[in-house]
This record gives C-alpha cells, structure tokens and sequence, in this order.
C-alpha cells in the first residue's frame, strides 16, 4: 500500500511539472506577443510607462515559475523542500508585488504590513544562508 502511495505522489509531482512548464511557456509567449505587438503599433513611442510596469510584473512571474518549477523538480529528486528556494520564490513574488502596486490606492498600514513581509523574508534568507556557512 506505502509503495502505491509513493508511485502516486511521483505521478502528480511530474503532472504538476508538466502543468506548470506549460504555464511558464504559455506566459512566456504571451509576454512577447505583448511586446511585439506594442512595438509595432507604435514604433516611435514604444512602450508607455502603464505597459512597461506590466511587462515587469509578467517577467517576475515567469521568473517565480520557473523557480517553482525548480522546487517541484528538486522535491521530485531530494524528496525534501528546501526552503531556501521556497524563500527565494517568496521574496520574488513580494517584488512583484511592490514593482506592480499603486501606492496611492492603499492605505499606508498596508504599505507597512508590505514592508514587514519584505523584512520577514530577507532576515529568514539571511538566516538560512548564515546555517549553511557554519
């Protein structure tokens, strides 16, 4: 019975890479589809601020998804999440997050539970990064 379990763990985790790779794909095209697109209908201009802030945010996450992707593959091989990586993927997505936000639309505690997050993360990474050199 543990051994179907552990075949079908491996199942979903390469099911789960297969999906997320189409994802980042998928994303990716469109993103250079957008850009081409943009470039062409407006060549002297090129990209307007609005649109580059987008194009930004959708390389951070192809970037994040090709990270998870990392993750999900690691975990397939180590059977262990390391939460290195995990942290990693975290701190890019908050950065995503601020490079794409409109601060004038939030209140400023939002803005400071943000700022905390992106501390939280950095000491956390910091502090993994320190154990690892002991």
């Amino acid at each position: 019975m543990l051994e179907y379990l552990k075949i079908f763990e491996k199942v979903i985790i390469v099911i789960l890479i297969l999906m997320m790779a189409i994802v980042v794909l998928f994303t990716t095209i469109e993103m250079g589809h957008s850009i081409i697109g943009n470039v062409i209908a407006s060549p002297m201009s090129l990209l307007g601020n609005n649109h580059l802030m987008k194009i930004f945010g959708d390389f951070l996450l192809i970037l994040i998804g090709a990270e998870l992707l990392e993750t999900t593959k690691l975990f397939l091989t180590d059977k262990m999440i390391h939460v290195e990586v995990v942290i990693l993927v975290a701190i890019m997505a908050i950065a995503r997050k601020v490079i794409i936000l409109d601060t004038t639309k939030l209140p400023s505690l939002t803005l400071f539970g943000i700022g905390f997050i992106i501390i939280a993360l950095t000491a956390g990474y910091y502090l993994i990064k320190r154990s690892q050199q002991d």
